[in-house]
C-alpha cells in the first residue's frame, strides 16, 4: 500500500506557476520582509516584487520600539510593525559600542530616524531606518543632562539640559555633519522652555529647515532656525480650551499637532490639526476612534510617556509605559486621516523594570531590508512574532 501511495504521489500534477498578474497580487499579501527572498527567486519575480510594491500594496513607514537594559553591558533590542501586513518583527541590528549612558530618540521629523546617546566622553546617533550604522563624535561644547537633540537637514541642533552651575542652561550649538564639528550659537534657548524635561515635558519635531518644541502641557511653542541662528515664538497652538497634552511632529510636509482632551484622568479623545506654519493657525483633520481611544490610554495614563513618530504621511502614538501598543494615523493628500492599530500581544502592557523603551518611525525598503539581512543569517536578523 505504501508503494501504491508513492506511486500516486510522484504521479500527481504539480502546481501551475505563479506569473503575471497573478503573482502580483499573491506578493501583495506577502510581509515586507518576506519579499527580499522572494525577489531573489528570479528576474520574472525581482520584476513582479517591484510592481507589487509600486501599484498593489506600497509599502508604509515602519514603528520601530527600541529597549535598552539598564544593566551592562547594555544591549538594545528592537521590534517592528510592518503595517503592510500589519505584522510585528524582531530585529537583531548592530549595536553601538558598549555604552553606559542612556538610548533616547528624536523621531518626529518628516526624515530623521534619530537615535542617539550622549556621555561626556562622546555623542553616539544613528539616523538610518533601521539604525545598521552608527556614527560617533566628540561631546557638544557644554556638557547636557537632558538637552533636545533634533536633524535638520545636515545640522545636528542640541539645546538646553545643561546645568547651572558653569554653563548657560538654554545654550544652544550645532555639530555640522559635513564638517564634522561643533558650533556654539549666538541664540539661547527660550527661558519659558527652561523648566521642562526634554525627554518628558516637550514634544520636538523637525523638518529640512526648522525645529519645533512644544510644551506638552500649555501647547505653546518655539521654532529654531539653524540656518539663521535664530528661535522664534512663542506661538499657542493649543486649538481648545479642554485639550490637556500636546504632541507635535511632521509628516506629508505638514506640522502635525495631536491633542489629548479631557483630562490624564479622564481621556475623553485624541484628534488631530494640521498647523499653518506662518500664520500658526490649526485645522483639525481626524478624531481618533473611540475604541482606539480606550487601548491608546490603557489602565495607567500618563501624558509625559506619550510620543509621536512620523514618517511619510504617518504618525504613531505611543507610550513607553506600553510599548507593545500604538496608535497611527495615515494623513491623506485631501488632509484627512486613516487610522489603525498596532498592537503586539506578547509586549502589550509589558515593560522590563531594567529597560527604558524609546520610538522610532521609518520608510523601510527593500534596499535597507537587503542590506540587514546581508549582515547574517536571515533568520537570526529579522523574525515574525
Amino acid at each position: 500500500m505504501d508503494t501504491d501511495r508513492s506511486e500516486q504521489d510522484e504521479a500527481a500534477p504539480l502546481p501551475p506557476p505563479l506569473f503575471g498578474d497573478i503573482l502580483e497580487l499573491t506578493l501583495a499579501h506577502v510581509p515586507l520582509a518576506d519579499l527580499v527572498a522572494a525577489s531573489r527567486v528570479s528576474r520574472s519575480w525581482k520584476r513582479a516584487v517591484s510592481s507589487s510594491l509600486r501599484h498593489l500594496s506600497p509599502a508604509k513607514p515602519w514603528l520601530l520600539v527600541h529597549s535598552q537594559s539598564t544593566r551592562p553591558p547594555y544591549p538594545i533590542s528592537t521590534r517592528a510593525f510592518d503595517p503592510r501586513s500589519s505584522a510585528w518583527l524582531d530585529l537583531r541590528l548592530p549595536q553601538p559600542a558598549k555604552h553606559p549612558s542612556t538610548l533616547r530618540s528624536s523621531s518626529s521629523s518628516s526624515r530623521s530616524n534619530l537615535l542617539f546617546i550622549l556621555s561626556p566622553s562622546r555623542l553616539s546617533f544613528s539616523s538610518d531606518p533601521l539604525h545598521l550604522s552608527w556614527r560617533h563624535a566628540a561631546p557638544p561644547l557644554v556638557w547636557r543632562a537632558d538637552p533636545i537633540v533634533a536633524l535638520v537637514a545636515h545640522r545636528l541642533v542640541v539645546a538646553g539640559g545643561a546645568l547651572d552651575f558653569d554653563d548657560d542652561p538654554l545654550a544652544t550649538e550645532t555639530y555640522d555633519l559635513r564638517a564634522d564639528a561643533w558650533a556654539a550659537c549666538r541664540s539661547s534657548m527660550p527661558a519659558l522652555l527652561k523648566d521642562r524635561s526634554a525627554s518628558a515635558g516637550l514634544s520636538v519635531a523637525a523638518d529640512e529647515e526648522r525645529m519645533y518644541v512644544t510644551d506638552k502641557l500649555s501647547g505653546v511653542t518655539h521654532s529654531y532656525d539653524p540656518e539663521a541662528d535664530a528661535w522664534e515664538g512663542p506661538h499657542d497652538l493649543r486649538p481648545r480650551g479642554d485639550v490637556f497634552c500636546c504632541v507635535v511632529g511632521c509628516a506629508g510636509g505638514r506640522l502635525i499637532l495631536v491633542g489629548l482632551l479631557g483630562s490624564e484622568e479622564n481621556v475623553k479623545g485624541v484628534r488631530a490639526w494640521e498647523v499653518e506654519r506662518g500664520t500658526w493657525r490649526t485645522r483639525e483633520i481626524g478624531e481618533m476612534p473611540p475604541e482606539m481611544v480606550g487601548k491608546m490610554k490603557g489602565e495607567r495614563f500618563c501624558a509625559s510617556s506619550m510620543s509621536v513618530c512620523c514618517a511619510g504621511d504617518f504618525v504613531y502614538l505611543s507610550r513607553d509605559s506600553d510599548p507593545g501598543t500604538a496608535v497611527w494615523c495615515e494623513v491623506g493628500g485631501d488632509g484627512d486621516c486613516r487610522w489603525g492599530r498596532a498592537e503586539s500581544p506578547a509586549a502589550t502592557g509589558r515593560r522590563g523594570p531594567a529597560e527604558r523603551v524609546v520610538f522610532t518611525c521609518a520608510d523601510v525598503g527593500m534596499s535597507e531590508l537587503d542590506r540587514a539581512l546581508g549582515s547574517g543569517d536571515p533568520r537570526d536578523v529579522i523574525r515574525s512574532t
